[in-house]
């Protein structure tokens, strides 16, 4: 820093940095990519090369507020969107965080009713056997129907579920309504199989709680292949002994496990093959994109056969063109899913889909 800087330590690995006698807004980044620069040097810690990364995030006196409390929170916030668009970087504190902030703050509360109130609604995407066309599995989506804003993305309030740990209550009555519904669709379909999402904060959370799922499905005798956990490759990452664990038990339960949105995180073969992982979910990213000879077909390619070889099985998401299913049949993949078969739906819809007008 300059010699008329100040750097002081706020508590963890958070500082602030008060620059004065600043020229121009170029003075500012000038210094912020400086400590980008010097922070993201290798340093030895012990017999160890280490790298680390920074975020840092920019108010400005007095655009962004006349008060110390102000443009420290600002700066907060400007901090968590450099994190969110891949760290190591800066960004400045603009008036419309302060609004998402608010609406943030507002959903937040009102999430905590949610459940309680019957808010949230299941809907099912079919996972169709690309084959044979037959559908004996579905992907359990959660929705908000909040009573004032309408429909809420789960892309607005999951982030703030896991956030505020709401994600763990969350999860547990999404898990029992998946539960109740495959009990009822496996009378059509004695093996039918429905997928739950869950996140890394639930496997975070204490350990008796999160087996419950296991005793749940053994006090309703229901079979463990009969619900299939979707979890990031990020949990892979940071896979500590209480989450493999975890993964352990639902395997030994008959539950299978799947990795959703492979190839977007820290993918690695490592991860196929120390855990015991049924299913590989291609991302939709790659589907989109696919057509002969492209690079996302390659790659699309190169995970199926790779997951073959593996004894995994293969499903891709956000199938919507009929050349892409062409490609991935071709390809050899097991299963898919997307807008081309179905959106996802309500119970009552997704039966008429399945079974025609059969009762399930």
């Amino acid at each position: 820093m300059r010699g008329d800087d100040t750097v002081a330590r706020m508590g963890g690995d958070e500082f602030t940095v008060i620059l004065t006698n600043l020229e121009n807004q170029l003075s500012t980044e000038r210094i912020a990519q400086n400590i980008l620069d010097k922070l993201s040097e290798p340093f030895h810690l012990g017999a160890e090369v280490v790298y680390i990364t920074t975020s840092i995030g920019i108010s400005v006196y007095p655009i962004d507020g006349d008060d110390v409390d102000v443009l420290l929170k600002n700066a907060d916030q400007a901090m968590y969107t450099a994190k969110e668009q891949g760290r190591n970087r800066y960004h400045y504190f603009t008036s419309s965080m302060q609004d998402a902030a608010l609406i943030r703050m507002h959903l937040s509360n009102d999430l905590r009713g949610a459940v309680t109130g019957s808010q949230f609604r299941l809907y099912y995407q079919p996972i169709v056997q690309l084959n044979t066309g037959n559908i004996y599995k579905a992907e359990a989506l959660i929705r908000w129907q909040h009573p004032v804003r309408g429909l809420v993305s789960p892309l607005e309030f999951i982030p703030i579920a896991e956030d505020t740990g709401l994600i763990v209550e969350i999860g547990d009555w999404v898990f029992k309504e998946a539960v109740s519904q495959v009990i009822k669709w496996r009378h059509n379909e004695p093996n039918f199989q429905i997928s739950v999402n869950r996140s890394p904060v639930q496997f975070r959370s204490n350990y008796k709680q999160n087996m419950h799922w296991i005793d749940h499905m053994l006090a309703l005798d229901l079979p463990g292949n009969s619900i299939c956990i979707e979890i990031t490759e990020g949990l892979l990452l940071d896979a500590r002994d209480a989450v493999i664990s975890q993964l352990d038990s639902y395997s030994k339960a008959g539950i299978e496990l799947s990795i959703d949105d492979f190839g977007t995180g820290y993918s690695s073969l490592a991860y196929l093959r120390k855990f015991s992982i049924d299913y590989v979910k291609i991302d939709k990213s790659f589907i989109s994109n696919i057509h002969r000879g492209s690079s996302d077909m390659v790659l699309c390619e190169a995970i199926i056969v790779m997951a073959h070889k593996l004894g995994k099985k293969v499903v891709a998401e956000g199938i919507e063109t009929q050349e892409q299913l062409d490609l991935l049949i071709a390809a050899g993949c097991d299963f898919g899913q997307g807008y081309l078969f179905s959106k996802p739906v309500i119970a009552g819809e997704f039966e008429k889909l399945v079974w025609g007008n059969a009762s399930a």
